[in-house]
């Protein structure tokens, strides 16, 4: 009798430590648990920590309330001036409402990824290329509304959506590198021509103020022959004033013959009939001749054949 009794007291046991393990549900701190009895939403979704179910009534399904990054596969489309692209995206989403989570849809994350590619497809073809380089920001927040409405209804919200990658044809990789590169050679020669226009400006100044010192013309003249020397080139062209020539030759003094010889010229072509008139003025008598005079009469006879 004694032994039955501790039988029965070890089944009794075992059937409690049976009940006992399949009744307690541990539900963590970061999860929500919805109780299902026979079916039907039985109260309010079970917090954090131990809790009691009913074997083989109730059915607990555990939430989630993380955030969850989800990525979004790239898709194809045509933006509003006609040109295809690819892009591809990060949606995180949290669950607000577990119940909803578990009544209203099937599965709540497939159901956000497929109504992300969806959006993200229409937001494609509302948009131009050049906001979707440079004004992501604008198009990440039009995406987020554009999920945030249907989603709600879920139990989820949408906490960000990031677009991460924007693939664009070769073609139009070329053509963008080309208006980039022209964009660059425009602003280049604009900053040219306004440091030529400066440069000009100070150098106006500069004319005026060497116009008033002479010698600065020169000063700067050798100060350009210095730099061009610097550089050992082999062959220097130096710019050379017709002034300054002019002055040079004014102030080199004449050779006496030189000046005879400019001076005969001059009577010759100012009176060119009197040339042997001259010649034979200057011809010794003939008796200076035979007294022994033959030098003078030499040299006047040059002077004559030179005359004639």
């Amino acid at each position: 009798m004694t032994q039955e009794l501790i039988a029965l007291l070890v089944l009794a046991a075992s059937g409690a430590a049976l009940y006992a393990a399949a009744a307690v549900r541990v539900v963590k701190q970061y999860e929500r648990g919805v109780v299902l009895r026979f079916g039907r939403l039985c109260g309010r979704p079970r917090n954090p920590g131990l809790n009691v179910i009913i074997p083989g009534v109730d059915r607990m399904r555990k939430v989630n309330m993380q955030i969850v990054t989800m990525p979004v596969p790239a898709q194809d489309g045509i933006t509003r001036d006609n040109v295809t692209v690819r892009v591809d995206a990060v949606i995180y989403f949290k669950v607000v409402d577990p119940a909803d989570a578990i009544l209203r849809v099937e599965d709540y994350r497939f159901a956000v990824s497929q109504m992300a590619q969806t959006s993200l497809r229409s937001i494609l073809g509302k948009s131009e290329l050049d906001d979707l380089l440079s004004n992501r920001e604008k198009l990440n927040q039009g995406l987020e509304l554009m999920m945030d409405s249907p989603a709600v209804e879920w139990g989820v919200t949408i906490d960000r959506v990031e677009i991460k990658d924007v693939s664009l044809p070769e073609t139009m990789k070329r053509s963008m590198a080309r208006q980039a590169e022209a964009d660059r050679e425009r602003r280049a020669r604009v900053i040219n021509a306004d440091a030529e226009l400066q440069a000009s400006k100070k150098l106006a100044e500069a004319a005026g103020a060497m116009a008033d010192q002479p010698a600065a013309l020169q000063l700067r003249l050798l100060q350009t022959v210095v730099a061009v020397a610097a550089e050992k080139n082999s062959t220097l062209v130096l710019p050379f004033p017709v002034e300054l020539l002019r002055f040079l030759e004014r102030a080199t003094p004449t050779p006496p013959e030189q000046h005879a010889t400019a001076r005969s010229q001059a009577l010759t072509s100012s009176h060119p009939g009197q040339e042997g008139e001259a010649a034979l003025e200057e011809t010794p008598h003939p008796d200076q001749a035979e007294t022994g005079a033959a030098p003078s009469s030499r040299h006047s006879m040059a002077s004559v054949t030179g005359g004639s």
